[in-house]
């Protein structure tokens, strides 16, 4: 997928500010992906609405997560355990790691999404289509 900048241009963008797309009651907004970061990693924020779930439980065979609580408290599954993320804490999921995540509380919640190495952004338009049709 082909964006503006490239490996070597220094990408500015403030609050709110990348490539949204929009998934249900759940938000993405990718801030540096594929030929911007030479393929090396996926900068994403992942917003989710109250008492919301997230994308479905999932693993990726080649590339590790880590992700940043940004506000609220986000539960991510990581295997069979459920884990509370609240603004500022680190987690690591590694490659080949059932996890999901879900917005449990009252008030909307926000992930910062490093998606090692990059390229997950053109699964998006394909994401989006799935909730387009199934809720």
């Amino acid at each position: 997928m082909k964006h503006k900048g490239n490996a070597t241009d220094t990408i500015i963008l403030k609050s709110g500010e990348g490539r949204t797309y929009n998934c249900g009651t759940m938000t993405a907004i990718f801030k540096a992906d594929e030929n911007e970061t030479a393929n090396k990693y996926s900068i994403s924020e992942w917003w989710l609405e109250p008492n919301s779930d997230g994308p479905g439980a999932h693993q990726h065979e080649d590339n590790d997560e880590v992700f940043y609580g940004l506000q609220g408290t986000v539960a991510v599954l990581v295997g069979d355990k459920w884990i509370n993320v609240e603004k500022g804490t680190f987690l690591r999921i590694p490659a080949k790691t059932i996890h999901d995540f879900a917005n449990r509380t009252n008030e909307k919640a926000g992930l910062l999404n490093f998606y090692i190495p990059g390229g997950f952004e053109r699964n998006m338009p394909s994401i989006v289509k799935w909730f387009e049709e199934n809720n």
